[in-house]
């Protein structure tokens, strides 16, 4: 899988990629990361990427010429995934982030991010835009923090990036519910003990014990999530 990134701010990226699980990934040849300076894109002498908006207001906004410029250049390797693309732009007037959404990138052969900042992007730029994504409702600085975060979301659904794969099956919101809670050695500590159920060896018992926990998990701290499941 192929992932670019474009961004004012390419040196937010390289903690957060070369670290831990997106790390190997990369290493492994699972996945391939670019990350782009827009400002390398732009046709302004002092790498100018933004511009006061039209119809006044405050803030500045980024220009349409370098974000087509990007774009256009990293989509010359879509060519070699039958055409197999998707543009995401990280916006709080995208769709919701979710496990469903995340698998289906996953399975994309490459993606575009583009990272908005300040005010916006010039709302044009969105004829080259086939998805918009959020991670919630609230605003950030610019688009960098979000696409971090579905880089690693994704990650986790692409074939060999999870060693194992019953991981990603049974973690939070895989079926609509939290997780349920976990427990390791030792068995006792300060006096806290783990529940009886998961050191019985009965794993019929402990898989109902889990589903109910997890459904009383989920209607304690996330009853909002209960109301989707309901037809």
């Amino acid at each position: 899988m192929q992932i670019d990134i474009i961004t004012i701010f390419p040196e937010m990226f390289a903690p957060v990629l070369g670290a831990s699980l997106i790390k190997r990934a990369v290493q492994a040849g699972l996945l391939r990361i670019r990350v782009h300076d827009l400002r390398d894109y732009t046709s302004d002498p002092h790498r100018k990427v933004d511009d006061r908006p039209y119809g006044g207001g405050p803030g500045m906004v980024l220009m349409p010429q370098p974000i087509f410029a990007a774009v256009e250049d990293v989509r010359r390797d879509c060519s070699a995934h039958a055409g197999r693309c998707e543009v995401v732009l990280m916006t709080p007037q995208g769709e919701s982030l979710s496990t469903p959404l995340a698998q289906q990138l996953a399975i994309t052969p490459h993606l575009v991010l583009l990272c908005g900042h300040y005010e916006g992007i010039d709302e044009r730029v969105k004829v080259l835009v086939t998805r918009s994504v959020s991670i919630g409702d609230y605003v950030l600085t610019g688009g960098e923090l979000p696409a971090m975060v579905l880089v690693d979301c994704v990650a986790r659904y692409v074939p060999g990036v999870i060693g194992h794969a019953q991981a990603t099956e049974e973690e939070s919101f895989a079926e609509g519910w939290l997780e349920y809670p976990q427990y390791t050695r030792p068995a006792s500590f300060r006096e806290l003990e783990v529940p009886e159920v998961l050191l019985s060896g009965d794993h019929g018992r402990i898989a109902q014990w889990r589903k109910w926990q997890a459904m009383s998990r989920t209607l304690a701290q996330r009853p909002d999530l209960m109301r989707q499941r309901q037809p």
